[in-house]
């Protein structure tokens, strides 16, 4: 089921991008990403900062108000200050708890101003890799997690954006995740994102 969701998303963006370029918008985004783990179980962490990537389309209902779905790569999760007291691990002075999402925003844009947007809407977001990497700087220590987090995560996204003439946009955002990460623990993912796209 989750495979045929995220088919179907790729599909609804490809067409929305093809229909027609003179109502459609089709665009690419990407930036950073300050993730980080809230709730009552969750541990004294600190935020993991990686990247996120994706494609928007835009759908003008009116001059002022767009719909825009979106499929986006965003790596999120956490860091973890590292102990090793017997130097098991060749360990960095940091660890990552690494959970990458393929997200799905439904955002509702809404023109402020000129260029100027408000964007808000539910997130459906699927999760396609879990690792603990104890070696974050290099490209070792990646012990990746079986059966670990849910598959799936149900959130939400808010920010700003701003668009020029020539279809430059830079954008700020705040994404949360409604839904536990583990079924019987308190925590849930959010992350600040700030990025750059083009629309075509």
């Amino acid at each position: 089921m989750k495979k045929l969701i995220l088919i179907a998303s790729f599909i609804a963006l490809g067409t929305t991008a093809a229909k027609a370029q003179d109502t459609f918008h089709f665009g690419v985004k990407g930036g950073v990403n300050f993730a980080n783990i809230a709730g009552d179980d969750s541990a004294d962490q600190d935020s993991r900062t990686s990247f996120y990537a994706g494609l928007v389309a835009e759908l003008p209902i009116s001059e002022m108000f767009s719909i825009q779905p979106e499929v986006i790569y965003s790596a999120q999760g956490s860091t973890i200050a590292a102990i090793d007291e017997d130097n098991f691990l060749d360990v960095d002075d940091n660890i990552e708890y690494q959970l990458d999402y393929i997200q799905v925003p439904l955002m509702a844009k809404i023109y402020l101003a000129d260029g100027l947007s408000l964007q808000a809407g539910p997130s459906f977001n699927f999760l396609v890799s879990e690792e603990i990497d104890y070696s974050p700087t290099s490209a070792s220590g990646d012990i990746d997690i079986v059966d670990g987090a849910n598959d799936f995560e149900f959130g939400t996204a808010a920010g700003l954006e701003y668009q020029f003439d020539n279809g430059l946009f830079i954008q700020g955002r705040y994404t949360r995740g409604f839904t536990k990460i583990y079924d019987d623990v308190s925590a849930y993912n959010y992350a600040i994102q700030a990025g750059v796209g083009f629309v075509f």
